[in-house]
């Protein structure tokens, strides 16, 4: 496992801050967003797209703190039924091509959400089998635009030299949960897997650890980002956690639950646990720090989110081994 960046974690950084205070927090790979729900802070896709004198300067300047790109992120909704679906769609389609200029493999997004039939005007989240209909819009959502989309979306990233998507587990989208997220792999093939970030489930009322057992077991963990949320637990027994006081309010009392630091949502306890499991069932890839705590400085956040993961992960960051004292051989004596 290593310590990643989602970089709007820093979002108000200029590019070069960004790479210098990623570099001084102990950061060693990158998430960049390329557009979509992201303003794209440390990015201009198109201008990297027409020009190889700045591609290679973008490389070089990330290359130059040690640091190496490792994801493009176009989180959107690429099928939302307005002129956005079109928008992030396109976007989409531009970050597989860039992904093959830059050398990245690995794309993080959505799955997208559609409307609840062929002449909706907005995206339809059912999350209830009743009434009959909502049955009905989720069998659309699936069979008429989820499923034909990402056949060819994923064929289409496989071309430009792509071997992984990993899809958020989010609400707001088709893939949310465990069962939809294999739904979907199951339909398209490996290619798909989860983007695994334990601050939705925690909300949604569900156990990351759980989540990353049963994804773990099918091999279906493309990515992780780690990011926390506080649970503000008398507001959420009054309101319950489908949540929709702005994210901005006073998370003391106005919401029930809030993106925190991480260790200010759950302890490091709980994150040793969480991070022993993933690799316990095969996952050995960055953890992608994605810090959107509202209480305190983002810089702040951030560091102190890459301290914890420093001592989380079963790695030792102030020593520096010999490689062959590493490999695991067993328990060292007899039984």
């Amino acid at each position: 496992m290593h310590l990643s960046l989602m970089t709007d974690s820093l979002g108000k950084l200029s590019f070069e801050e960004m790479l210098d205070t990623a570099a001084m927090i102990g950061i060693e790979t990158l998430e960049i967003p390329t557009g979509g729900y992201s303003n794209a802070p440390h990015m201009d896709i198109d201008r990297l797209l027409e020009s190889k004198e700045a591609r290679e300067n973008y490389m070089k300047a990330i290359e130059s703190r040690g640091l190496k790109l490792e994801v493009l992120n176009c989180n959107g909704n690429q099928l939302s039924p307005d002129a956005q679906g079109e928008k992030d769609a396109t976007l989409v389609e531009k970050t597989f091509r860039l992904a093959e200029l830059l050398g990245v493999e690995k794309i993080a997004m959505m799955s997208g959400l559609p409307g609840g039939g062929p002449e909706a005007k907005y995206s339809n989240w059912v999350i209830c089998c009743w009434p009959p209909v909502m049955l009905e819009m989720l069998d659309y959502q699936w069979n008429e635009v989820g499923i034909p989309y990402w056949e060819k979306t994923a064929r289409l990233a496989e071309s430009h030299g792509i071997k992984k998507i990993a899809l958020e587990v989010h609400p707001t989208q088709i893939v949310y949960n465990v069962p939809t997220l294999l739904r979907l792999r199951n339909a398209i093939g490996p290619i798909i897997g989860a983007n695994l970030d334990p601050s939705h489930l925690f909300f949604m009322g569900m156990d990351p650890i759980e989540a990353a057992k049963a994804l773990g077991a099918k091999q279906a963990i493309h990515h992780v980002h780690a990011k926390d949320t506080h649970i503000e637990k008398d507001v959420k027994d009054l309101n319950g956690c489908h949540e929709t006081a702005a994210y901005l309010s006073n998370p003391a009392y106005e919401r029930s639950w809030t993106y925190c630091a991480l260790g200010y949502g759950h302890d490091v306890f709980w994150w040793k646990r969480y991070l022993m499991t993933l690799l316990q069932f095969g996952y050995d890839g960055p953890l992608s720090l994605e810090i959107e705590d509202v209480v305190m400085p983002s810089v702040i956040a951030t560091a102190k989110s890459a301290d914890l993961l420093k001592e989380a992960m079963p790695r030792d960051y102030t020593r520096d081994f010999p490689r062959h004292l590493l490999e695991i051989k067993g328990l060292g004596f007899d039984i």
